[in-house]
């Protein structure tokens, strides 16, 4: 029988930044997705212009290596909630992994937390100076600190999703030194506290810079080249703990089939198609520009890097000069229903077949198509908001990662820096006081990740 203690914790404040999450709206990325659910997690619905109409400007933050201060005020306590005593045991079916450099790279990534709403933060209109775009989101911009406090929880690896179209000029997208030094800064400290890092190409998917449609599929050839032969550049040098990630959900953003891949489709065909392009232009100019690039691991993602993505039959994976380098890149905020949906249900239980199958089901697919045939495979994103649910957001943390790795899979939680209000709460660390504010699901997050 589980036991339940209720924790009595004030509010003093809310907080108004850092309320936006990180990828464009999400949803299931099960194969059974219902057309017309949102899917992502940065905006609830919309386009992302959309999602950062209404933000406030972001308060005072600390330098980049600097301890905490007053200036970046600390997120008061969440509202009450119950707690479990301990973290629960979970027996999982046994799947058999093969064994090569590929797969064993992945499983030493362990478990992965995601720099969400940073530098990510895309049209931030109101700001005068483009570094402050790494707070204008979150609230607070990036120490070493924090990011040693994220390893010694227990994280392994750090996606650090970037936004690049803001900080680029010219016809060659030439990416600003400031912002690419800026970036430069927080991979080396997560590499100096030896975390695995993952480096992409974000909130760049619109019509002016990277589109997966014929109609814009030069110009997306184009700004895809130019980035990553300047990432590849500025990076080459670096170990192989650096991990590229072609892009970030790429779709059809203001259509219809946004967040739902329909294979039967035109435009949806056509946008796969693209998207198989770009992967493959994105491999050939990172291994043409020599150093360790040249055997450096990338991740690649399907349509809107969604299961239905992944798992459509017309999705390609590159042909690479090494074998074996590459991973596919998956998003899954499943339940839909738990994990991600505001309006949704607060309820998971693990001793519920059918919550659990939800999670089983979509990861039994990627294992029988892609670990199971010897391809990695990371799921970048994954969470549960905070819906004064601890409890819940315990059993599904646990359950998820032991269902993940029996089948050779790992996965990165988002994290947005959000505690407080009525959106998409994904936080788990509170970057101002360095203070976790859900140590049970961290708790529960380590227990399988071996």
């Amino acid at each position: 029988m589980k036991r339940k203690n209720v924790l009595a914790l004030g509010l003093a404040l809310v907080m108004s930044v850092g309320m936006l999450t990180g990828c464009g709206g999400k949803g299931s990325s099960d194969a059974g997705t219902t057309p017309g659910v949102t899917q992502g997690a940065e905006s609830t619905g919309g386009t992302q212009a959309e999602a950062t109409q209404g933000a406030q400007a972001p308060t005072e933050a600390p330098e980049p290596t600097a301890e905490p201060t007053k200036e970046a005020t600390p997120t008061p306590e969440p509202t009450p909630t119950e707690v479990p005593d301990n973290i629960p045991d979970v027996t999982v079916k046994s799947f058999e992994v093969p064994t090569n450099e590929a797969l064993q790279f992945v499983k030493d990534m362990k478990i992965g937390w995601n720099l969400g709403n940073t530098f990510d933060a895309s049209e931030c209109t109101w700001l005068s100076d483009e570094l402050d775009y790494e707070s204008a989101w979150c609230g607070v911009k990036t120490s070493a600190r924090l990011i040693q406090a994220v390893k010694d929880a227990g994280f392994n690896t750090l996606r650090l999703p970037v936004s690049w179209h803001n900080h680029v000029s010219g016809e060659n997208h030439t990416i600003s030194e400031a912002w690419l030094d800026r970036v430069q800064e927080v991979v080396d400290m997560a590499r100096a506290a030896d975390m695995y890092v993952i480096l992409d190409i974000h909130h760049d998917n619109n019509t002016e810079f990277l589109y997966p449609s014929s109609e814009y599929h030069e110009q997306s050839k184009h700004y895809i080249k130019c980035i990553w032969e300047q990432l590849a550049e500025r990076f080459k040098d670096y170990d192989d703990k650096l991990v590229f990630e072609a892009m970030n959900e790429p779709r059809l953003v203001g259509t219809n089939y946004e967040w739902w891949l329909n294979p039967n489709d035109a435009s949806c065909k056509d946008s796969v198609a693209c998207i198989n392009e770009l992967n493959q232009l994105f491999v050939d100019t990172v291994r043409a520009s020599g150093g360790n690039n040249a055997t450096r691991y990338l991740m690649v993602p399907g349509y809107c890097a969604s299961v239905d993505g992944a798992l459509n039959a017309n999705f390609i994976l590159p042909t690479d000069t090494v074998e074996n380098h590459l991973i596919v890149s998956v998003h899954a905020y499943t339940p839909y229903n738990f994990a991600l949906n505001t309006k949704g249900t607060a309820e998971f239980d693990m001793d519920k077949a059918s919550d659990v199958k939800e999670i089983t089901s979509f990861m039994d697919k990627i294992y029988d198509k892609f670990t199971s045939k010897g391809i990695p495979v990371i799921i970048g994103e994954f969470g549960a908001m905070h819906k004064k649910n601890l409890e819940q957001r315990v059993e599904f943390a646990v359950v998820y990662i032991a269902n993940a790795r029996a089948r050779g899979i790992t996965c990165c939680w988002w994290d947005n820096n959000a505690f407080l209000g009525d959106g998409e709460l994904f936080g788990l660390v509170d970057r101002a006081s360095l203070k976790w504010h859900f140590e049970e699901v961290v708790d529960a997050l380590m227990k399988y990740a071996e």
